[in-house]
């Protein structure tokens, strides 16, 4: 073991220049402040998850809503018909006719007593009487077509509608069904989208909101806010929401990948350059008063610094050393 490591220290100091980096600049090692990121799953929900409901009981005969669909607040989504309305309006109109009937023979009265009244052949007691019955039916015909009114209104409620605007989440019922009244016939969900995380509870006391969140999408990654940290903890998580701009909202409930930032460490970073490898070994060389040291380093995270790739040192160097490209002079 130890001829093994003897003979990759001597590899080190006789490595050929062309496999080290070449063209890369000094840089003076210092110790900056990182953020570790976790990883997490983030469901895309709805801001607002309102059920349209039948306000009617009977028959739905018409169904335009399907999963998926864009609707406004207001349009039409189905139609339940209740076959008694029918027959409730009918009857009413009968109960009309009869009154108008008894209304016009009650008038036919009045007119005959007011004639007797001017020549002395009818009281007054009478005629208020005659007057009295004519207002009677009168007030019966207009609260039947009051009733009316009401069932008609009944009839308009058949309609079903969409109670804000969004996407149609779920439509439990298919045409056809008898659906009463009050009973769910599709789902809406609108107000916005945003990310919901479920966070295992240790982590809790490292989110506030207004974090930065850093998102992976399909269209690539995003950023976006930690809105709201929820104080209740259930099953050992904590739940948070996170607000994104141009959200996809085609899938509901889809998982995303998010990172939430939960602590800040000091780490060492160089230009990725600077770094060689060489039989499963990492190599930089370290200038100090004039002379050179090619040094064993492990290496840790990649990332993307003002165009510049720049890797994580794990261990091999300090802070305030300076790394050079091994065929500088």
């Amino acid at each position: 073991m130890k001829s093994m490591i003897l003979s990759l220290a001597l590899a080190a100091l006789i490595l050929p220049q062309d496999v080290l980096a070449e063209g890369a600049a000094p840089y003076l090692v210092t110790r900056e402040e990182v953020t570790d990121w976790k990883a997490v799953y983030g469901r895309i929900e709805a801001k607002d998850s309102i059920p349209a409901r039948a306000r009617l009981g009977g028959t739905l005969i018409d169904l335009t809503a399907k999963e998926g669909d864009l609707v406004q607040a207001g349009q039409p989504l189905g139609k339940v018909v209740d076959e008694k309305i029918g027959f409730q309006i009918n009857a009413i109109d009968a109960q009309l006719t009869s009154l108008a009937a008894q209304l016009a023979n009650a008038q036919s009265e009045l007119k005959r007593g007011q004639e007797l009244k001017a020549r002395g052949v009818l009281t007054t007691q009478q005629l208020d009487a005659l007057q009295t019955q004519v207002d009677v039916y009168m007030g019966q015909i207009e609260a039947q077509k009051a009733s009316r009114r009401v069932i008609e209104q009944q009839a308009t409620e058949g309609e079903v509608l969409a109670p804000i605007s969004g996407r149609v989440l779920t439509v439990p019922v298919a045409k056809g069904a008898v659906v009463m009244a009050g009973e769910t016939v599709a789902t809406i969900g609108g107000g916005g989208f945003f990310l919901r995380l479920s966070v295992p509870e240790r982590h809790a006391t490292a989110m506030a909101e207004g974090d930065e969140i850093s998102i992976e999408t399909a269209a690539g990654p995003k950023t976006g806010r930690l809105a709201k940290v929820y104080p209740l903890i259930e099953t050992g998580r904590v739940t948070a929401d996170v607000e994104v701009a141009d959200l996809d909202s085609a899938f509901v409930d889809a998982r995303v990948l998010v990172r939430l930032p939960l602590a800040t460490r000091e780490a060492i970073r160089i230009p990725a350059a600077l770094v060689s490898t060489r039989s499963g070994l990492d190599f930089v060389t370290v200038e100090k008063d004039g002379a050179r040291e090619i040094r064993t380093v492990v290496p840790g995270d990649h990332v993307t610094v003002e165009g510049t790739d720049m890797v994580e040192i794990v261990t091999g160097l300090m802070g305030g050393e300076t790394v050079v490209a091994a065929d500088e002079h």
